[in-house]
């Protein structure tokens, strides 16, 4: 159990923890006897999800892109359990089919950025006073498509690039007191299990993978509470790719 030294359990802020990689991490650090703030900005499910997981979870509302909620929810966190341990900045906005480049108008490039990248700053800038007094842990959840893309994913990809930046320049700026990785997923499937069982994915989906399979929330989630432990202590500044060798294939088209 992942206790602190005065015997209490240590505190995380997970944000888009309402459903798939976020809900997942949220789920496995409440396994290891963590303290988990899920933050989302659907309250519904949100709420519904920390009821799920017990008393060891707590829900907040929160749109991470908006500077004055981020401000009013981490101090809410400090009032409700007076520490904080770890943040994993999750929340993004991800979407399958994006417009072309041509028609990619300035709004939506700017909501994705906002969200996916100036969200994991505010939330590292309000929580880093608490982060130092702790000695705690901050992990950035990337994505693989900041070094590989599909088309009309500019936005998406350019978040997921910044992210990574911006990942080494926050270690260096708050270490030694805190530690920054970030942990960039492939292929997971994170959709709920009832749509799972009712579109599982086939064969070829798993072989196009070196490990042979598609990943799931889990293979995340063990590797960010790993981050975040003391095992983790002289790690930082860094990405990790969960993709299940994916990214290092050389594929030939026929």
């Amino acid at each position: 159990m992942a206790l602190r030294a005065d015997g209490l359990r240590p505190v995380a802020l997970v944000t888009g923890a309402a459903r798939g990689i976020g809900l997942g991490i949220a789920a496995w650090l409440i396994a290891e006897g963590w303290q988990v703030v899920l933050a989302d900005i659907d309250r519904r499910r949100g709420a519904r999800v920390a009821h799920a997981l017990g008393d060891q979870a707590w829900f907040v509302q929160l749109d991470v892109a908006d500077e004055a909620q981020v401000l009013l929810r981490v101090a809410e966190v400090i009032g409700q359990f007076g520490r904080l341990d770890a943040l994993v900045s999750n929340a993004a906005l991800a979407e399958p089919y994006n417009p072309p480049l041509e028609s990619l108008d300035l709004e939506r490039w700017n909501r994705v950025l906002a969200v996916n990248l100036t969200g994991t700053m505010l939330l590292a800038k309000c929580c880093a006073p608490y982060l130092r007094a702790s000695g705690g842990a901050i992990v950035n959840i990337a994505s693989t498509r900041a070094h590989q893309s599909e088309p009309d994913s500019e936005a998406y990809a350019a978040s997921k690039g910044g992210l990574l930046a911006l990942t080494h320049a926050l270690a260096v700026s708050l270490g030694p007191e805190v530690r920054v990785n970030a942990v960039s997923p492939g292929w997971i499937d994170a959709r709920d299990p009832s749509a799972r069982r009712a579109e599982p994915l086939r064969p070829a989906d798993h072989g196009q993978h070196p490990a042979g399979r598609v990943g799931s929330v889990e293979d995340v989630a063990a590797l960010v509470a790993w981050l975040l432990s003391a095992e983790a202590g002289f790690v930082t500044g860094q990405e990790f790719v969960v993709d299940g060798g994916m990214s290092r294939r050389m594929l030939y088209l026929p």
